[in-house]
């Protein structure tokens, strides 16, 4: 897959907003975007995907972080916005460059559809020499359609272009081996498989939604996808051109050497589970090896209110994710046909279909290189083979 020269940076609200006041931190902004108008002179195309808007909008409604509710984020978010794009634009204009505000949802980027309609946009702008600045659309998201943090959305985004780089800033240098404040901690230079140090990643900043947990996840999306990922501090002289020339230490996470296709990357690397299927480890294997779909008479157990053309993740009975697909029915019509093996799909649903749950070849067998998501408690699965 052919590299552009482009960079995705994302930013913390934490470097945005001043913490005490919940004001723009202008002297950071103009820093950043300094850095993007010599990455523009240099020949790259810039985009950056920012946090910030609900930081920025929390005074206005008279909330703070520690006492703001769902409602009051998504209020604080409208109020936001306006102010964290106002600061942009009133710095990118010293600099002689436009920017323009892309908002998305968590359905822009898990539907093949919204998907590709979101990044024509993208694409759009970047070729009118526009810098994008995404963001989540938090004013009308809630916490069971969000994508949650901004650190995998723009590893999304840095698909969505061929990004080269993903440049990740936060309020520490890097990944360290433990918790940084530890004595001993140790800066982890570069990483190869970020499996290796996800039980190490656990705090969050009092503004932002993702710790350093969230930005391994980015990296390996971004890794699947043949993006190098640089994790560093926000808070230094030239924050992005320091980073890419290498002049102060960083987290670099490499890419793959032969990454995924943009079809394969879209299908595997997930912001959300939409839903899940238990199958027996004979299935499991049959899948894997490419010899047939998903069929009804594989499944044990099925999880989620699923719709076509969701991402159905495929477990073997150990509880291993071995595979990804999209599905060919909606969950009630796939227990429906579950539950009914013997009768014939066309009187279960009123329409002919040869009842393949998902289709060969959009299935996408998972290798050691991703992340697996954990099954689903029992609780939350439907069983199927018992009944």
């Amino acid at each position: 897959m052919p590299k552009s020269k482009r960079i995705v940076i994302k930013i913390g609200s934490s470097l945005l907003a001043n913490e005490e006041m919940l004001t723009p931190r202008w002297a950071f902004i103009q820093q950043l975007l300094g850095d993007v108008k010599t990455l523009r002179d240099q020949g790259y195309e810039v985009l950056i995907c920012s946090s910030g808007a609900v930081a920025l909008g929390l005074s206005t409604i008279g909330e703070s972080p520690e006492t703001a509710g769902l409602r009051d984020k998504q209020a604080a978010a409208a109020c936001g916005m306006p102010i964290l794009l106002n600061a942009y634009k009133q710095v990118a204009h010293e600099y002689s460059f436009d920017i323009a505000q892309v908002l998305v949802t968590l359905k822009d980027l898990e539907d093949r559809r919204r998907f590709l309609n979101t990044k024509n946009t993208v694409h759009r702008l970047i070729r009118a020499g526009i810098t994008p600045i995404v963001n989540e659309n938090d004013s009308i998201t809630t916490e069971e359609i969000r994508v949650g943090d901004n650190d995998r959305l723009a590893a999304k985004v840095a698909q969505m272009v061929q990004a080269e780089t993903l440049i990740i800033l936060t309020s520490v240098d890097g990944l360290y081996d433990r918790n940084p404040e530890e004595p001993g901690a140790q800066l982890v230079e570069t990483v190869n498989d970020v499996n290796e140090f996800l039980e190490v990643t656990k705090s969050v900043s009092s503004l932002g939604t993702g710790g350093m947990l969230t930005k391994m996840q980015a990296a390996n999306m971004a890794q699947n996808s043949g993006c190098t990922t640089l994790i560093g501090n926000g808070e230094a002289e030239n924050p992005v051109t320091s980073l890419l020339d290498g002049s102060r230490k960083h987290t670099r996470c490499v890419a793959h050497a032969k990454p995924a296709t943009d079809w394969t990357a879209w299908l595997t690397d997930r912001l959300q589970m939409a839903g899940s299927i238990v199958v027996p480890a004979d299935a499991a294997e049959a899948l894997c090896n490419g010899e047939r779909g998903l069929l009804r008479q594989d499944i044990q157990s099925i999880q989620g209110t699923f719709v076509r053309g969701d991402v159905l993740h495929i477990y073997d009975e150990d509880g291993n994710e071995r595979a990804r697909g999209l599905a060919n029915f909606t969950a009630e019509e796939t227990i429906i046909l579950a539950r009914n093996k013997e009768i014939p799909a066309k009187q279960l649903l009123g329409f002919q279909t040869n009842a393949t749950i998902v289709s060969r070849d959009n299935i996408v067998v998972l290798d050691d290189r991703h992340i697996q998501w954990d099954t689903p408690p029992e609780d939350e699965l439907e069983q199927i083979q018992d009944t």
